[in-house]
This record gives structure tokens, C-alpha cells and sequence, in this order.
């Protein structure tokens, strides 16, 4: 049920309505109480530094074209291409045009609302006597709703709030985008990089083979030993094949990444040796806040929630509407609004719930029950961010220590490799000494392949929990960053 001044004026004269009315209008105001619209995120306490940075002082942050550092021009216009063409992308600016409608939408209610109707009528007699009589009319309406309690505006304020998180979400995609294409750009010429490998340890293979041969024709080495090193050759071409079907996977993915199809795309043929290794300083933890998009999101959220609150909380209260109307009746047109055919009408009404079974009290704890949960979402994703920066980290030490200790062994299982194969020449060792180092050799080869590509994936990785450079530019009170997708829209 809903009580509407309207309905006293059934009862009681016009004067005593509008005194009514007023009466009422100022009991009311003086119980309203002030209906928070925004309020800060909750705080969350921010380590002093970075665990494993091992380098605590003169930190900067990263580059927003983070992907120059890797001194691939190749790699630059991919992501360039990326980030104008990806579909993950263009579907979450056009979420963010929907946000923005909204807010357009929710702002409407802030201004008063007009309609005009007009009409004609004639009148035709039936029989002989009388003539034909025409009518006309037209009626302009404008209606106001007081937002005496805020609501309005809280809603306002909701749809704003939203609008910003849809833009961060588009930072936060665009980033994760442009960290998939470096990271799969990557990958390919780590593939290049394991098929040369496997290409010249199928050529070295074949040399020991035909060594064999002629020691085997010489009657120096036995069926058995023939038979082994051939099948370490076919041993050595079998991984071939699986690694040509990765490196199609792969620049299929990178294809998708750009948008085009992977029939038409392909990766110029050269190996990370092309790739420089960049420097990445983290910077102080206390940054992420404002420089990672996915954590401005969720504080946008937040904010969203909370004037959702204010909302739900003004509904309890009576809404008080404003309307006014002046139109014109006449029987003949061109008579229409002279001054005894306008009429004028002026009225304000009040609305209260009175009874509604508790649902705008559950429509307002569910805004606050859903505000809490965002509080503790925002927590999490502050918490989540700061600890994966420090795990990358860990990441970056744990496999620099790997590779100098990988690219030792490797240089010693290539000096074992080749001093087998020329003692096997002279009968000082056997094939299976040989067939050990060749395998040696092979498996660390690969294996330094992938520490390195590993570590380049990792700083692709820090670059992405920094928040890849991106910047909130407060001094317009729009979203920077670079050009062309990372900018605010």
C-alpha cells in the first residue's frame, strides 16, 4: 500500500492539501538523516618493499610499451596489430559503451520530463439537419521528481561507478592481451630455437652413424652397435615432428591473439638470440594500487556498491513528484490557444510505502550484504596482486641461478660429446660412451631452451602483475595509458 497526497484532495479543499502537503514535507526533512553516497576502499596494509627484489633503493616503474624492451621490431608491430584488432578487446570496449549509456541513463531521473500530446476530433451528423463540428487539442506535461533523499543522485553515482570499472576491466583485458601475444610471440622462437637443436643433433647423429658404417665395414664394430646408432638417428628425427606440430599450435594461438586467421599468419624463422632480456624494477608495493587496472576495477565496483546502498535506503523514504500541464481545447483550429481555450494545471504529489510485505528493507540489506562481499573482493584482489608480483620475482632469481648452472653443463656436455666422438674414431672409447654423450648433450640443450624462454615469460609476467606501466591519469579524471588500445575511451 502507498499513501499519495493526491488522494486527500478527494476529501479535503485544495488549500488545506497544499498545507498539508508542506506540513508533512518538513516533518519529513527534519528526520532525514545524511545517506552516504561514496566512501574510501577499505585499507589494506602495504608491505614496506618487495621481499625478493634485491633492489630496494632508486626502484622505478615499468614502461607503459613495456614490449619495446625485448628489441623486437617484429614483436612491436604484433602487439601493435594485437591491440587494434583483438576480439577480447573490442568486445570489452563496447561493454564499456554500454556503461556508458547507462550512466546517461541513470542521469536522465536529475532533469525534469516534457511531453506534448495533440488530438482532433470531428463530429459527423447522421441525418440531413446539423453540421459537420471539428475539434482540437494539445496538452504540454512536465514532471519532476524532488530528490530529496538522494536517490537520484545515488543512482547516478552507481551507473558512474560502474562506467569506470567497465573501463579499468578494458585496461585489464587489453593488458592480459598484450601480455598473451609477448608470451606467445615467445614461445615461437623458443619452438625455432628446439627444432635447430633437434636439426643438428639428428646431423650429428648421422655423423656417428656413418662412422659406425665404416668401422662396421672395417668388421671394427659389431651388428650391435650399428644397430644402436641407428636408432638413436631415428630416436633424434622422431622429435622433430612434435615439435613442428607445437610451433604450428602455437602460432595458431598467436593468431587468434590478433584477430587473423592462422592459414595467412606466420612467424619469421629466427630464434630468441634476436631477444633482448629486460631490466624490470618493481617499484614500491604501495603503486599497485593505482597502477594495476584489475585493482581500480574492483575498488569501481566498490564505489558502485555502495552508492547501490544509498539507493535501496532512499526507497524507504517518500518520493515527492512535481507536475505541471497547460494545453488548449478548442473547436476550431486556428482558435486553438487563444486565451479562454488554455487551461493550466499544477500539482505536487507524495508517495510513502506503508506496507510492501519487507521488500525494499531485503532490497536494502541485499545493496549492503552485496557491498560487503565487494569489500572483501577488493581485499583479496590487493592481497592477490601484491603476492603474485613477489612470486614472479621469486621466479626471475630462482631461474636466473638455473640457467648460469644449465649453460655450464651444456658447454661441458658438448666438450664430452665431441672428445667421445674423436677418441671413438681412434678405438680409445665405445659407441655406447658416445651415445650417452650425445644424449647428454641433446636433453640439456633442450632443457636450456626452455630455462631461457621460462625467463623471458617470467618478465612478461612481472611487466603483466606491475600493471604493465599503466597509469591512472587523476589530473583529468580519465584513464591513460598507451596508445592505441590502453587508452581511456
Amino acid at each position: 500500500m502507498r499513501f499519495s497526497i493526491l488522494d486527500m484532495q478527494l476529501f479535503l479543499p485544495a488549500r488545506v492539501a497544499s498545507i498539508a502537503l508542506g506540513l508533512l514535507c518538513a516533518g519529513l526533512a527534519g528526520c532525514a538523516h545524511n545517506i552516504p553516497i561514496s566512501e574510501p576502499p577499505p585499507a589494506v596494509e602495504m608491505p614496506a618493499g618487495w621481499a625478493l627484489s634485491g633492489k630496494a633503493a632508486d626502484q622505478e616503474w615499468p614502461d607503459n610499451d613495456w614490449w619495446n624492451r625485448f628489441g623486437s621490431p617484429e614483436l612491436t608491430e604484433l602487439v601493435k596489430e594485437g591491440q587494434a584488432s583483438n576480439l577480447e578487446i573490442a568486445a570489452a570496449l563496447a561493454r564499456v559503451r554500454q556503461a556508458e549509456a547507462q550512466a546517461r541513463i541513470a542521469g536522465a531521473p536529475l532533469l525534469p520530463s516534457a511531453e506534448f500530446s495533440a488530438g482532433g476530433n470531428r463530429d459527423l451528423p447522421l441525418g440531413n439537419n446539423g453540421s459537420a463540428n471539428t475539434s482540437t487539442s494539445g496538452l504540454l506535461q512536465i514532471s519532476y521528481e524532488i530528490d530529496f533523499w538522494g536517490k537520484n543522485k545515488a543512482s547516478l553515482a552507481a551507473a558512474e561507478a560502474s562506467l569506470k570499472a567497465n573501463r579499468y576491466d578494458r585496461q585489464t583485458v587489453a593488458l592480459t592481451v598484450t601480455s598473451g601475444i609477448v608470451s606467445t610471440y615467445l614461445q615461437v622462437l623458443s619452438l625455432h630455437d628446439r627444432l635447430n637443436i633437434s636439426r643438428e643433433n639428428v646431423a650429428n647423429a648421422v655423423r656417428v652413424l656413418v662412422l659406425v658404417e665404416a668401422q662396421s665395414n672395417a668388421g671394427a664394430a659389431s651388428p650391435l652397435d650399428l644397430a644402436r646408432q641407428r636408432s638413436a638417428v631415428a630416436g633424434q628425427r622422431a622429435a622433430i615432428p612434435d615439435l613442428m606440430q607445437q610451433e604450428r599450435e602455437a602460432q595458431s594461438a598467436l593468431a587468434i591473439l590478433l584477430g587473423r586467421s592462422s592459414q595467412t599468419f606466420k612467424v619469421a624463422d629466427h630464434g630468441l638470440n634476436t631477444i633482448s632480456l629486460p631490466d624490470v624494477t618493481p617499484g614500491l608495493p604501495s603503486e599497485l594500487l593505482s597502477r594495476r587496472p584489475d585493482i581500480r576495477r574492483s575498488e569501481a565496483q566498490l564505489a558502485a556498491a555502495n552508492a547501490n546502498v544509498a539507493v535501496a535506503r532512499a526507497a524507504l523514504f517518500p518520493s515527492i513528484r512535481l507536475t505541471g500541464s497547460t494545453g488548449a481545447q478548442s473547436s476550431a483550429l486556428l482558435s486553438l490557444f487563444n486565451g479562454p481555450n488554455l487551461l493550466a494545471n499544477v500539482g505536487a504529489s507524495l508517495v510513502a510505502p506503508i506496507f510492501d510485505a519487507g521488500l525494499l528493507k531485503n532490497q536494502r540489506d541485499l545493496a549492503i550484504a552485496q557491498k560487503q562481499e565487494l569489500v572483501q573482493v577488493y581485499r583479496s584482489t590487493v592481497i592477490a596482486a601484491l603476492s603474485e608480483v613477489d612470486t614472479v620475482l621469486g621466479q626471475i632469481r630462482s631461474l636466473d641461478e638455473q640457467r648460469t648452472l644449465k649453460t655450464t653443463e651444456m658447454e661441458q656436455a658438448r666438450f664430452a660429446f665431441n672428445l667421445s666422438e674423436i677418441r671413438y674414431k681412434v678405438g680409445a672409447e665405445d659407441l655406447m660412451t658416445v651415445l650417452d654423450t650425445q644424449r647428454a648433450l641433446s636433453d640439456v640443450q633442450n632443457e636450456l631452451g626452455k630455462l631461457k624462454l621460462k625467463r623471458l615469460q617470467a618478465t612478461v609476467s612481472l611487466y603483466k602483475a606491475l600493471g604493465g606501466g599503466w597509469q591512472e591519469d587523476t589530473s583529468h579524471g580519465a584513464v591513460a595509458a598507451s596508445p592505441p588500445v590502453l587508452s581511456g575511451p
